[in-house]
């Protein structure tokens, strides 16, 4: 396993490393595979904000299967601590968490990915060594990150807004458009700047144009027949 600190980029690579996790052990780009995944870590076991958020996951990972999207958590504790967590997870959010969770109480798969916190003085374990905080990465079958969010340890994330993004990516992949603001799934698209107006009319029927460089276009796949 390397554990060489990069920059890591929209566009870069996502590192490669070998962990064990609650569903056993994994190479991250065998894991990976032709699917997207959601690699996201939090601060500690047996805290609280970070209780409702994977029991938030568990409940969304129907939603992320259906998107070929897998879903992998991470936090500097060991594997018992997983485990006996996941059963208070459970217990609290009425779910069924079936998504590996990574132990990582070395830190060295958050030093990879610069998962550490050095601002909040009060996120470290009992040797004053930091724990994570609470990032997102989207990567897709190309192993290419996609996304990166951070944030701090007070605040529980909006994984329905991880969710919406996951949508606009694999959309605009699919298709040459990008999302406007607070775009949901159904919602007008923007025609990419670089489909000329004359293929746009091909591409999408009935496209309007409110500025020469906005234009507006029904989501590809719920033109009504």
């Amino acid at each position: 396993m390397t554990t060489e600190r990069v920059p890591l980029r929209l566009g870069s690579i996502a590192p490669d490393f070998e962990a064990e996790t609650t569903k056993g052990p994994i190479k991250f780009h065998e894991f990976i595979g032709d699917s997207w995944v959601i690699l996201f870590s939090h601060p500690a076991d047996f805290t609280p904000v970070c209780t409702t958020e994977l029991g938030v996951v568990a409940r969304l990972q129907p939603q992320f299967e259906e998107r070929n999207v897998k879903v992998i958590g991470l936090s500097a504790n060991g594997l018992d601590s997983h485990h006996d967590w996941i059963k208070d997870i459970n217990e609290v959010n009425d779910v069924d968490l079936k998504f590996p969770i990574i132990a990582d109480a070395d830190r060295k798969i958050s030093a990879l990915y610069d998962m550490l916190d050095y601002q909040d003085i009060t996120n470290l374990d009992s040797k004053g060594i930091p724990f994570t905080v609470r990032a997102v990465f989207i990567i897709d079958p190309k192993k290419t990150i996609r996304l990166t969010l951070s944030y701090p340890a007070s605040t529980g994330r909006n994984f329905d807004e991880i969710l919406r993004v996951v949508d606009s990516l694999q959309l605009g992949d699919k298709n040459r458009i990008t999302t406007p603001a607070n775009w949901k799934e159904g919602d007008d698209v923007i025609v990419h700047p670089s489909v000329s107006n004359e293929e746009a009319a091909k591409i999408f029927p009935g496209f309007r144009t409110v500025k020469p460089y906005l234009r507006f276009a029904t989501q590809p796949g719920t033109q009504k027949a």
